[in-house]
């Protein structure tokens, strides 16, 4: 069953249609990436799931029940947390209180000292600059902090904006073994990603979208093999 469903979404900026009826189904526990150009739609996608953007037609639901009037707070409550693209952390915090801040909701001071030490465990540099400005990390080093403070808030549904963006090769194949470590932990991911044969060999299941439509959609083994993916996303 689907927890999370997007059902022909229309989504436009000013007169400007983005999203051309776009339908996509998430299945609890899996990890469903969107593939596609810039400009395709993918990060749209995310900020109307998010309750950022309003769909002008169509519906989102999450456990069956509508997003529709849900505000974006109340919607990360109820457990669909974001990743942003570009990391956008708080760069004159310490990655502590970065990692606080994701859980600013919570007052669960145990739970949250034990999600802290997961965190410490899945991201041991992290465990190094604890007391660290984040601003001064490194890229990567800023991408595990986005990622850790996002867990914080304990989400049943972790939305990622291009995760590997602007990272060095050997820390792509980091970041995505990161992503098949949160989804084992029970965590549902939707992967928005340029990087189209890292998110295709990790997805459950996948959607390619275009020009904001989807064009394809399957298995993300099977994407691989299709020729209208490898001729347009993977050289």
């Amino acid at each position: 069953m689907a927890i999370l469903e997007i059902d022909d979404i229309r989504v436009f900026y000013d007169n400007i249609e983005a999203l051309k009826g776009v339908s996509i189904a998430v299945e609890e526990h899996q990890i469903v990436t969107l593939v596609g150009a810039n400009g395709a739609g993918k990060t749209t996608t995310l900020r109307a799931i998010s309750g950022l953007l309003h769909p002008r037609l169509g519906e989102i639901r999450y456990n069956g029940e509508s997003l529709a009037d849900v505000p974006p707070h109340e919607i990360s409550q109820m457990g669909i947390v974001q990743v942003p693209e570009g990391r956008r952390i708080f760069a004159k915090l310490t990655v502590d209180e970065n990692l606080m801040m994701g859980a600013f909701a919570r007052n669960d001071r145990g739970g949250i000292a034990e999600d802290k030490e997961r965190m410490m465990a899945l991201f041991p540099r992290l465990k190094e600059r604890i007391k660290q400005v984040a601003g001064t990390l490194s890229g990567g080093e800023q991408q595990m902090v986005a990622t850790a403070r996002a867990l914080m808030a304990r989400p049943r549904v972790l939305l990622m904006d291009e995760p590997s963006m602007g990272l060095a090769p050997q820390l792509v194949e980091q970041v995505f073994q990161t992503i098949r470590a949160i989804n084992k932990q029970g965590v549902t991911i939707l992967l928005v990603e340029q990087n189209a044969l890292a998110a295709l060999n990790v997805a459950d299941f996948a959607y390619v979208l275009e020009s904001g439509h989807i064009a394809l959609s399957g298995r993300g083994s099977d994407l691989i093999d299709d020729e209208r993916v490898q001729s347009a996303y993977l050289g």
